[in-house]
This record gives C-alpha cells, sequence and structure tokens, in this order.
C-alpha cells in the first residue's frame, strides 16, 4: 500500500508480510516478559502484538505514512503454537481529508493462523500525505 491519501480508497486490502515465531523465541520471550505463562498454551497476548507490530512497521516503511495516531480495539482471538505462520494484512476502513496536505486513515488489522482464522485484530489511525495539488490555471 505504497499509496497517497488520495489513491486509497475504502475496502483496500495490503498484506503486512508474514512471521513465524519459534520455540526458543517463545521460550526466551516468556523468560523475560511473561514467566508465568505455560508455553504450551501458545503465544501469549503481548508476544502476539509484538509480532503485528513488527510486520506492519516493516510493511510501511516506504509507505507515505506520516505518523500513527492511534491503535485502538485491541482483540485476541486464539494463541497459536510456535512455529505456525502468521500473516498480517490491513484494510482500510474510513478515511478523512484534513486540510490540503494531509488525511487520516483509518484501517482494520489483522493476524491470520495458517488456516485463515483470526489471531489478532485492532484499528489504527494514521495521518498519510496527500497528492499534491495541481496549480490552477490563473496560478501557473
Amino acid at each position: 500500500m505504497p499509496a497517497a491519501f488520495d489513491d486509497l480508497w475504502i475496502g483496500q486490502v495490503a498484506s503486512l508480510g508474514a512471521g513465524v515465531v519459534s520455540e526458543t523465541e517463545l521460550a526466551a520471550f516468556c523468560k523475560t516478559y511473561a514467566p508465568h505463562w505455560d508455553v504450551t498454551d501458545g503465544l501469549p497476548d503481548a508476544l502476539i502484538f509484538a509480532l503485528w507490530s513488527k510486520l506492519e512497521a516493516e510493511a510501511s516503511l516506504n509507505w507515505p505514512q506520516t505518523k500513527r495516531l492511534a491503535v485502538d480495539a485491541l482483540r485476541w482471538s486464539r494463541n497459536p503454537p510456535p512455529g505456525e505462520l502468521l500473516r498480517g494484512r490491513l484494510t482500510v476502513m474510513g478515511k478523512d481529508a484534513v486540510g490540503d496536505t494531509k488525511g487520516v486513515v483509518i484501517a482494520q488489522n489483522d493476524l491470520l493462523d495458517e488456516a485463515g482464522r483470526l489471531v489478532f485484530s485492532c484499528l489504527t489511525r494514521s495521518v498519510f500525505q496527500r497528492n499534491p495539488k495541481a496549480p490552477k490555471p490563473d496560478e501557473a
């Protein structure tokens, strides 16, 4: 989705990429951040959020997104086991122009497991650059 605000449309879907958390990574995370989490219960919620955050950050590196305003409505549907491929997607749910140079994009973000089941979702609000306006004929 490397597109300016004006080029995005409601319902547009973009891939955020995919990732796998290994048993070793799960054990290291739990040792440091969730020492009471039973690794047989799958990935803890905080690790799922961290994976989504990493995928979203890497996917948006070259987007004309200038600022993240909010991450809301976080939901965890399941805790997949380590080694399962999780893929991220973003769906544009709404957009609102804010002047001539920027606009706010509201997006649904999902992490899905190998079977396509929802693992995690959240809403984001981000500022995107707008396309430059063409000069008016009397301004040229």
